[in-house]
């Protein structure tokens, strides 16, 4: 994963030389060096924090009168499982709206400090302590690699990862990635961005039939959806690339066709779903 997304850092930097970059990402993106190089790369990277990750002040300014060789970081800090049960710590509350469930208020502290292990660059971050006031949900820490981010920012940029959550989701649900027939990796790693690409084309195609977003809703006695879901959007394409589902037997009767108006209407509903 890791030289995976070193490599896709430097494609894009690559491809797109002047526009900024920042790349959101889970645990798996928690990784020193590769911090290290998106800001080489000048990309930001946004991710989880682990606790107990050894963080440091920045070294102490050199003098001409300063002996020996500089260092490379200052004073440890603190760990961040320190900071969360520390009575003395200042948390600020902020409202925010979380993960398309309303608003919602956290509590978050924040500060930075370069997080460094032996034998590596230090990386200088921003680190954001969240917490939820109620107690329902544990605590997690997050990193920006940008220092000047406020902790708002950094906390709303890592929830922006809520829409690929869902993107794979209902690509798994209605359009199959991970459950490919083939037997061979490269027909899978071929299908596959074929896959997301539809996902694109439904929600392209969508907003072209609909554009006000006003589109017909599938509802269920024990849940009623106030906005669409991906189902609905594939319905509706799906429906009107398909036709009408009109068959006429009789030039001068058109509801006259070899099933019923009413049961294919039914039908019809049932497929495109």
């Amino acid at each position: 994963m890791g030289m995976r997304a070193h490599q896709m850092v430097s494609l894009l930097r690559r491809w797109l030389p002047n526009v900024p970059i920042k790349l959101i990402g889970d645990t798996a993106y928690s990784i020193l060096e590769l911090g290290l190089h998106c800001v080489a790369q000048q990309v930001t990277l946004v991710a989880p924090f682990r606790l107990d990750s050894v963080i440091h002040q920045p070294p102490e300014v050199r003098t001409k009168h300063t002996i020996g060789r500089p260092r490379v970081v200052g004073k440890r800090l603190p760990s961040l499982e320190t900071v969360l049960h520390d009575p003395k710590t200042g948390w600020q509350r902020i409202t925010v709206d979380w993960y398309g469930e309303g608003k919602r208020v956290v509590e978050i502290c924040t500060a930075t400090a370069l997080w460094y292990r032996y034998g590596s660059d230090p990386l200088p971050i921003r680190w954001v302590l969240t917490c939820d006031p109620e107690g329902k949900r544990p605590p997690k820490a997050l990193f920006s690699t940008d220092q000047s981010q406020t902790a708002e920012e950094i906390v709303l940029d890592f929830m922006k990862r809520w829409s690929l959550e869902t993107t794979f989701e209902e690509s798994h649900a209605h359009l199959g990635i991970e459950t490919q027939r083939q037997w061979s990796d490269l027909a899978i790693e071929r299908t596959t961005p074929l896959l997301f690409g539809l996902y694109s084309l439904v929600a392209l195609f969508g907003q072209a039939l609909y554009p006000d977003g006003q589109l017909p809703l599938k509802q269920a006695a024990w849940y009623h959806k106030q906005a669409a879901t991906f189902s609905d959007v594939l319905a509706v394409v799906r429906r009107h690339l398909w036709g009408n589902f009109t068959f006429p037997t009789s030039p001068t009767d058109p509801d006259v066709v070899l099933v019923p108006s009413s049961t294919l209407s039914r039908l019809a509903h049932a497929v495109c779903y």
